[in-house]
């Protein structure tokens, strides 16, 4: 039935069963616009708080005791609110100091940045402001990430100690030359350096089909890693070029970015050949499967065990197709154990007895 689940108390209608359920969905929805404008408002309060604390250089001014003072001050005034206790007033400081007292531009992120911070849940914030400290950039960084992709606060923390932020920074591509300024700004999105592929479990020695396999086993990890708005393609993906049979190690579509992305997984270090042979996959797929007023230029990312810099540097400068290189990872294993850091069984069985 078409209103199934609803159960009417008097009145049997389609029509009216209709509009009720529209009358739920709309007050739903505006409970969570609700929700979110009493966010915004909170964090607002708590920047402004901050500001006062830090211009009026109130912990200096009155003491160790200050925060505990002025907790038990505003709740005698306010209420017995959870959000005043002493340690979110410490917390309204450090955001105010996060996000603009330690930027080097403070207009530009006064004017650019703050209406997305006052959008992402105060928890959010108490993260990023432990994990980032006093780095301003990698705290806006990783609240836009949150914004785009709606991310609880556990997923942000399991980016976070994942490196995303570092790893973005540091893949070597040619986007800006080779696409638009907008698409060059999204696809930069696509690399980090290193990937990190230990969700495989492969240890010791391996080939590429080994790797490869392991890597669609794992589909929805690899998925996760590679960022958000990637939908898996195929693997050993073929193209008949002429009376040829070539075939891509991994094949995605990108939603965000409207494009086929090549992805060459390599065991080796990298070479000249690996980025030639990309090359020509890319141009391919933009020949036989990119569809003119639906897809955007195909790219192209090689994931090498190791790169040699100026190779890298080099190779893209040579190609005037979209290509990006990382390194990859794969399970981080612990170092030799230092002598008196990390007891032995044996040692432990003694200490017990």
């Amino acid at each position: 039935m078409e209103n199934k689940g609803l159960k009417p108390v008097g009145i049997i209608d389609d029509d009216y069963l209709r509009w009720v359920k529209e009358i739920s969905s709309r007050y739903r929805k505006g409970q969570i616009k609700a929700a979110m404008k009493v966010n915004q408002e909170m964090l607002r309060f708590y920047w402004e708080l901050g500001r006062d604390i830090v211009e009026r250089n109130a912990e200096n001014k009155y003491g160790s005791r200050f925060y505990a003072a002025l907790s038990k001050d505003l709740k005698n005034l306010i209420g017995n609110e959870k959000g005043l206790s002493a340690r979110n007033l410490m917390y309204a400081k450090n955001l105010y100091l996060l996000y603009y007292s330690s930027s080097k531009n403070l207009q530009q992120v006064a004017a650019n940045s703050l209406n997305n911070i006052f959008c992402i849940p105060w928890g959010h914030h108490i993260l990023l402001i432990d994990k980032c400290h006093s780095d301003c950039t990698k705290a806006l960084f990783y609240v836009q990430k949150t914004l785009d992709n709606g991310w609880s606060r556990n997923t942000l923390l399991n980016y976070i100690d994942a490196d995303l932020y570092e790893r973005s920074q540091n893949a070597l591509t040619n986007f800006r030359r080779t696409l638009p300024e907008v698409s060059s700004d999204l696809a930069l999105e696509l690399a980090k350096d290193p990937y990190n592929f230990s969700f495989t479990g492969i240890s010791g020695i391996y080939n590429e089909r080994k790797l490869k396999d392991a890597l669609v086993d794992n589909i929805s990890q690899l998925l996760l890693e590679l960022g958000t708005g990637f939908a898996y393609v195929g693997k050993e993906y073929c193209l008949h070029i002429g009376d040829n049979e070539k075939f891509i190690d991994l094949l995605f579509y990108n939603l965000k970015l409207s494009c086929y992305v090549v992805v060459e997984v390599k065991i080796g270090k990298l070479d000249f050949a690996d980025i030639g042979q990309l090359s020509g996959y890319v141009v391919a797929c933009n020949h036989l499967l990119r569809k003119d007023g639906r897809d955007n230029p195909t790219i192209g990312l090689l994931i090498c065990k190791e790169k040699d810099y100026l190779i890298a540097q080099y190779a893209l400068e040579a190609s005037n197709q979209p290509i990006g290189i990382s390194e990859y990872e794969l399970a981080k294993l612990y170092p030799e154990r230092v002598e008196g850091t990390i007891p032995s069984i044996d040692e432990i069985k003694t200490k017990l007895k």
